[in-house]
């Protein structure tokens, strides 16, 4: 598995890549053009979130200015599947992603956490999540945040295998229907 971390924001950032086990993650940190390979990647990973996540709770349609925040960060990993897409190298496809932020020195967020149906299960998200969990210890974020439906029983476990707790939970954050755990994951 190749978890990687793109540039982005012409931040003069370069292509990171972190060994995680046997996963290899690379950061996206800036992007030249939307048809170079890395913008091939990361219009994978929005086809991903359109596949993955309901309309209303997709960012598919404001993916690319959600990374062009400044304090924002994209991960992804990549697992070799017969499956042929364009922004394959190698036969690689993504596996999964983890958009997150840094609005201040103190609060870290996980936007988004994904791992394709057929690479779940093997520890893609975990992976995707613990290279999140270092790059904003590294800015010294003292907490970590993060929403989630509590019906996602494998994702909240997740969570909590890494260190995250409940905070409350926020009815009606999703839908009318479809409540939201707030987690958290403190540092110091």
């Amino acid at each position: 598995m190749v978890i990687k971390e793109l540039p982005w924001n012409n931040r003069g950032q370069k292509n990171n890549t972190c060994k995680k086990g046997k996963k290899n993650i690379t950061e996206v940190s800036h992007i030249q053009q939307q048809n170079d390979s890395e913008g091939l990647v990361v219009d994978e990973i929005v086809k991903m979130e359109r596949r993955i996540f309901p309309k209303h709770e997709s960012m598919a349609s404001s993916f690319f200015q959600e990374l062009n925040k400044l304090n924002c960060g994209l991960l992804y990993a990549l697992c070799p599947t017969g499956e042929s897409t364009q922004s394959s190298a190698n036969n690689n496809t993504v596996a999964g992603y983890v958009m997150y932020s840094w609005p201040s020195c103190l609060l870290g967020s996980i936007n988004k956490l994904a791992v394709r149906e057929s690479c779940r299960r093997q520890g893609y998200g975990e992976a995707l999540l613990k290279t999140a969990i270092e790059k904003c210890k590294t800015r010294n974020i003292q907490r970590l945040s993060l929403h989630v439906d509590p019906l996602r029983v494998d994702a909240v476990s997740l969570y909590k295998k890494l260190g995250f707790r409940i905070d409350t939970l926020i009815h009606s954050y999703y839908s009318q229907d479809r409540d939201a755990y707030r987690m958290f994951l403190d540092f110091y």
